[in-house]
């Protein structure tokens, strides 16, 4: 039986399988570049960010309706309970769908088809967490907002992904400042590909209450003092650094020295159908590659439930810690 966990950095287009987006091109009468599943996997050879975000969202044009994001998520959902999830806050990108000409409304209402059965169905509890592109323009950031206004039953939080570098989080001052004014939590990307000043603007400007990646914390002393003494969780993404050239090896992954900093750190899968695994292959790869013990596993799986947005059901959270506590590893 896996280790328990919560998945706080997991992008839901990015769980997409090459499978399913054929068994979606055919459903949906899409074309797709490839000859077959072999042929697109054999595209996951990414140099950096960019060239991964390109071919990611070629294969969103196999999400076309309610049932496709339905199934997406679901298909996820059941990997995830399979390796200890308990608990997944979830990324969504409406913008990359709306620019497809699907509305905000199909993307929530079939994800929710799947998130709102996913305890009976999967054992796993869930939220929904919007995230703007950040090489998009805050206008269209603040129309993604509004467009979201009936959903918003449904969207825990807000977050900002996609293309780090020249866009730095002051440029979603405004859009950050209104989601706060409606009570939603707040996350953010930086200091994956962007600077160690990304994750700070991210906290003063943006008020985030959790930062995603933020691995280049460690190149400014005293903003590593800072998020320990604050207590600001990072969703750390070990394969997806490897994958996309963050980090060189997982061996050289700087995640050792940022928990003996006293970081409050997760691990995560961030886009696992194109990084080469999900959250516990993650918690395999750098129990193997980085040789952290038993107990520093238990470590990160306690913090990613500390790290969550359960403020609303303390009695939940308080479960899942006595789940990990009690965790005997074979």
């Amino acid at each position: 039986m896996p280790l328990p966990k919560a998945e706080l950095h997991l992008h839901i287009e990015g769980t997409l399988e090459p499978e399913l987006a054929f068994e979606l091109a055919a459903r949906n009468g899409v074309k797709l570049p490839h000859a077959d599943t072999g042929e697109l996997r054999a595209a996951y050879a990414f140099q950096d960010l960019q060239s991964f975000l390109n071919l990611y969202y070629e294969l969103m044009a196999v999400l076309r309706t309610e049932r496709d994001f339905e199934d997406l998520a679901n298909a996820y959902l059941a990997r995830a309970a399979e390796q200890g999830v308990r608990h997944a806050e979830i990324f969504f990108d409406p913008q990359a769908h709306t620019a497809r000409g699907v509305d905000m409304g199909t993307v929530v209402e079939g994800l929710w088809r799947a998130l709102g059965r996913s305890r009976q169905n999967h054992g796993v509890s869930t939220q929904l967490i919007m995230c703007f592109l950040r090489d998009e323009s805050a206008e269209s950031a603040m129309e993604t907002l509004e467009a979201a206004r009936p959903y918003l039953d449904r969207i825990t939080g807000v977050g900002l992904d996609s293309a780090e570098v020249g866009h730095p989080p002051v440029k979603f001052r405004e859009v950050y400042e209104a989601a706060a004014a409606l009570g939603l939590r707040r996350v953010a990307h930086a200091g994956e590909e962007g600077p160690p000043e990304y994750i700070t603007e991210a906290l003063d400007v943006l008020g985030v209450e959790r930062v995603d990646h933020g691995l280049r914390c460690m190149e400014d002393p005293a903003l590593v003092e800072r998020l320990v003494r604050e207590r600001i969780p990072l969703t750390l993404c070990p394969l997806s650094n490897v994958r996309l050239r963050a980090v060189d090896t997982l061996e050289a992954h700087p995640l050792p020295a940022m928990l003996d900093a006293g970081l409050l750190c997760t691990v995560n899968s961030d886009d696992p159908a194109y990084f080469g695994g999900y959250v516990g292959d993650n918690f395999d790869a750098v129990r193997a590659s980085l040789g952290l013990g038993e107990e520093r596993l238990r470590e990160l799986a306690r913090n990613s439930f500390l790290a969550s947005f359960l403020e609303h059901d303390e009695e939940r959270r308080a479960r899942y810690l006595a789940e990990v506590d009690a965790y005997t590893f074979s």
